[in-house]
């Protein structure tokens, strides 16, 4: 059977009854172009509008739900999530979740060694905090004009690079990742540690190296935030759940005595 050749449109193509009125709103099914589809991804792809595969949303559910699930249970148990995504149309949306939850974040760029060489990229880490401390409590007025200039800048850049994971006190217990094509590095930093990777993923990635996969479209704004949204809905849920250690009751004598 030919290849259909028609010019794509905006119209999203028929769904299962089933299928997220709300993925489809989100322009979740726009795929890649045939000859950049991983042949391991065809599993997911319904069918061709000119040219352009589109993704079969019935497979993205199935893949979000088993993703949420794993989310919810590894922070439940007290497991640290690190979001990472440098595009710029998952900024906003990544940043916003990380700070509401209070979990570590990369958004500029990916630092090599952050799980691979922790001891380091965390010591650098602390480095950043205590010159933000030293400048909040005035320790750094001792420095001439020129030595301030130079501290700033050193703190511009360190913030820049390593801001987001002032909130990672260990190696991070799962990535959660948009377009792991983009996130080459962290990607196989976590395979190294054996760090499981949760991905939104289109079909040019190589489902072998995401633990779970949900594959949709991971360049559209709408996208991504249509996944960031239910991913920290996720990690809220592990977090309500679980369980306050009990204080011994000879802990609540002493304090009475």
């Amino acid at each position: 059977m030919a290849e259909e050749t028609t010019t794509p449109n905006t119209q999203a193509p028929a769904y299962p009854a089933e299928a997220s009125r709300e993925m489809i709103e989100a322009g979740v099914f726009y795929g890649r172009t045939k000859n950049k589809t991983n042949p391991k991804m065809r599993q997911f792809v319904i069918a061709n509008r000119g040219g352009v595969e589109v993704i079969n949303l019935e497979k993205t559910a199935d893949g979000l739900a088993a993703a949420l699930a794993f989310v919810t249970e590894k922070v439940r148990d007290n497991g640290v999530p690190l979001l990472v995504a440098t595009q710029p149309a998952a900024e906003a949306a990544l940043v916003a979740a990380a700070k509401k939850l209070g979990i570590p974040y990369v958004v500029n760029r990916w630092v090599g060694g952050t799980l691979t060489n922790y001891k380091i990229v965390g010591a650098r880490v602390e480095h950043l905090k205590k010159l933000r401390s030293d400048l909040a409590s005035g320790a750094l007025d001792k420095y001439t004009k020129k030595e301030r200039v130079e501290i700033d800048r050193e703190i511009k850049r360190l913030e820049d690079l390593m801001g987001g994971l002032e909130a990672m006190s260990r190696e991070p217990d799962l990535l959660i990742m948009i377009d792991p094509n983009l996130h080459a590095t962290a990607v196989r930093e976590a395979r190294i540690r054996k760090i499981p990777i949760v991905a939104l993923a289109n079909i040019d990635a190589d489902p072998d190296l995401v633990d779970h996969l949900v594959p949709g479209n991971d360049s559209a704004k709408k996208s991504i935030e249509w996944f960031l949204g239910r991913i920290e809905k996720a990690i809220g849920d592990g977090m309500k759940q679980r369980v306050v250690p009990a204080v011994p009751v000879a802990s609540e004598a002493r304090k009475e005595i």
